[in-house]
């Protein structure tokens, strides 16, 4: 892929992921509404490819706005993901040389095979995740609103002790899905069904279309790398 078609690819994705954010904002308080409403606005700016330099500087800057709003990550790493997304893809239109183009690109695919390798990691060193208790805490106890047919999964130790070895295992193996164009696609695809799964199954929709924003960049970035 392309770096101009990556680049726009992402530019397109994130502003999908920003309107859905930009929307949430808007059944908040007076002050979160205008927020939102300005999401909204440069959003679909993004969308259509309007100005894609001043859109995305003025969107970090309402980001900015919003994790002082609420002193943090609104959402969690998805906020801090978006942040990210739109400074890298912000610097690839402002750096001097192509050079500096691909560095600030490289790094967005850097972090982004990062963040599944460091999950992984963080949960093969905790006890609780390598026994499988980790996760049937999250189906069993956890404050997301699931069903009580999904909250039954937890009663079955054999299958949560499955399902967290087959998540640890990906996200640790996930950055060697770069040295072939076929396995980084595939493993693209698995952990988008990742992301998709723990949207449907507790409301973690931000992280699904955040993330997925990202991929056309990493895309970009293997076929850079086998390029040299």
């Amino acid at each position: 892929m392309e770096l101009e078609t990556a680049v726009r690819f992402s530019e397109i994705a994130l502003a999908f992921a920003l309107i859905l954010q930009g929307l949430e904002y808007c059944r908040g308080l007076q002050s979160e509404k205008v927020l939102g409403f300005i999401f909204l606005f440069l959003s679909v700016l993004l969308l259509v490819g309007f100005q894609p330099v001043f859109v995305e500087a003025g969107l970090l800057v309402v980001s900015i706005i919003s994790l002082r709003r609420f002193q943090g990550p609104y959402n969690g790493g998805s906020d801090c993901m978006s942040a990210l997304v739109l400074l890298c893809l912000l610097l690839s239109h402002i750096v001097p040389t192509k050079f500096w183009q691909e560095i600030a690109l490289g790094y967005l695919a850097f972090q982004l095979c990062f963040s599944y390798f460091q999950s992984g990691y963080i949960k093969i060193i905790n006890a609780d995740w390598r026994s499988g208790q980790a996760l049937h805490d999250v189906f069993a106890i956890t404050a997301y609103p699931i069903s009580e047919n999904i909250r039954r999964l937890a009663h079955s130790s054999r299958l949560m002790l499955i399902m967290t070895w087959l998540v640890i295992l990906f996200e640790l193996a996930f950055p060697l899905s770069l040295l072939n164009q076929t396995t980084l696609i595939i493993a693209l695809i698995v952990a988008a069904c990742f992301h998709l799964a723990n949207a449907c199954l507790f409301g973690l929709n931000r992280f699904f279309w955040i993330w997925l924003s990202a991929y056309p960049i990493l895309l970009w970035f293997q076929a850079r790398l086998l390029a040299n």
